[in-house]
């Protein structure tokens, strides 16, 4: 977990030094960005039910190896080209570990514990997000951009030796009643979603006829994935599985958090330049706010899970989360960097809290043979929340901000826009609220006999 983070975030800050090194303009860079992201969310269900068809440990040390080897061919790329094509494949194995990692879960530890870990696993990936431009900036400083590719490579090593000596063996059944990986629906997933992600990455918050034809094309590939689901005897996805309110709610929820979260990224930059007058330094100093008071509240937040219920949390996360985004809409600019770093702060222990219930309520209750596949739509639905916050909470903030060019406007006018960025934030929280508690009140009714979605037969007498 803390070495696929590491790849996102460190990335980021060397796309200067690559735009300059490959004499490439910032349109042609960011993909060396958006290739591994893309990679990530386009494969990450289907390498998960994979998972679970082949065995999890197997899998997942393949995706070690693959990220290894990929890690070293960006570190050695003689073009862009070259470089973008490896860290596809540096994704590829990036989306094996995060699922598997995350489904491994309930076979490495007992299930009253399984609150402890996603928290554990929490941290690992807040501490790599926190870490990544820190540690990429002294490596480009101190190496050069290479370094921040060949890093992983013994960390890689490393942690291969210790995948393969300490997590739980495959249980291998029977080649009869193994399940094939359903191809045809992995492709028009994949397709759906990876045209969904460039429609939201692509024109950098303009909208145009490109974004557009992408959208068409997402929508297409989800109706031809459904319809193929529908007929597949071994389905990469059982449609059922989201009958079930628990499951329905936790994907929508985490989406809508995750898209929130991406709110603080977008917006806090230009809130702390162009309003507070802040040097760039300090800038990213202020925005490591976030991600570390994930890594140090997200282990806390699993042991309170195991105690206290995965339900109760996530109520607690986000109601804590609402607080915070109506506090940073209300504070006034006099307040400064600590009339900022407190809601932030707020936001992203609620945000560690929520996401740590979350994904044990779901972990904790799926099926042995689903769970690379459940952990796969979880990651998807935080990388599809984080995609579209991206797009649509930046495109809040500059028609807040009634500016097209965010850089040249005025520090109040950013402040304006912040306001309204986090009113929509709060206002993202609470629906999140409402699904928790209906579903909640679907699970309790059906538990006692009813159900909200059809209505039960009476028994013959």
């Amino acid at each position: 977990m803390l070495l696929s983070s590491l790849g996102t975030s460190s990335a980021n800050v060397a796309l200067p030094t690559l735009a300059q090194a490959f004499n490439a303009s910032f349109q042609q860079v960011q993909w060396i960005v958006l290739a591994y992201l893309l990679a990530i969310t386009t494969l990450i269900v289907s390498v998960g039910r994979l998972g679970d068809i082949t065995g999890r440990k197997l899998l997942l040390l393949s995706g070690l190896v693959l990220f290894t080897i990929a890690s070293f061919l960006c570190g050695i790329a003689p073009t862009l080209g070259l470089l973008i094509a490896a860290r596809a494949v540096q994704g590829l194995g990036a989306a094996i570990m995060m699922s598997l990692t995350m489904a491994m879960v309930r076979e490495a530890v007992p299930q009253e514990k399984t609150g402890s870990a996603m928290g554990l696993l929490g941290s690992m990936s807040a501490i790599g997000t926190a870490l990544g431009p820190s540690l990429g900036g002294v490596l480009i400083a101190g190496f050069g951009w290479r370094s921040i590719f060949l890093i992983n490579v013994p960390l890689g090593i490393l942690t291969w030796v210790l995948s393969r000596r300490y997590l739980p063996e495959d249980r291998h059944e029977p080649k009869t009643t193994r399940a094939d990986l359903d191809i045809l629906g992995s492709l028009w997933l994949a397709s759906s979603l990876g045209a969904y992600a460039l429609a939201m990455t692509l024109g950098r918050g303009s909208f145009g006829m490109l974004n557009g034809a992408l959208l068409l094309l997402a929508g297409t590939g989800l109706g031809l994935f459904l319809r193929t689901e529908a007929k597949a005897a071994s389905p990469l996805i059982q449609l059922k599985l989201f009958r079930d309110p628990v499951l329905s709610a936790s994907l929508a929820m985490s989406a809508l958090v995750a898209t929130v979260i991406m709110a603080t990224l977008v917006v806090g930059p230009f809130y702390l330049s162009r309003t507070l007058g802040l040097e760039t330094a300090l800038v990213g100093l202020v925005m490591t706010t976030g991600p570390l008071v994930a890594a140090l509240t997200a282990m806390p937040s699993g042991r309170a899970v195991d105690r206290f219920g995965s339900q109760r949390m996530t109520i607690v996360g986000l109601t804590a989360m609402t607080v915070g985004s109506l506090a940073m809409a209300i504070v006034p600019t006099a307040f400064g960097i600590v009339g900022y770093i407190i809601p932030l702060a707020v936001i992203t222990a609620g945000y560690a809290l929520f996401q740590t219930a979350n994904n044990a309520a779901v972990m904790q209750s799926v099926k042995p043979d689903q769970r690379g596949v459940i952990s796969g739509l979880l990651n998807l639905s935080r990388n599809l929340g984080l995609i579209t916050g991206s797009s649509v909470m930046g495109a809040v903030f500059a028609i807040a901000s009634a500016t097209t060019d965010l850089q040249t406007t005025t520090g109040e006018a950013v402040a304006i826009g912040m306001r309204a960025t986090f009113v929509v934030a709060a206002l993202l929280i609470l629906s999140a609220l409402a699904i928790t508690m209906e579903a909640r009140f679907s699970h309790a009714m059906e538990e006692k006999g009813f159900s909200l979605h059809k209505r039960k037969r009476p028994r013959p007498n």
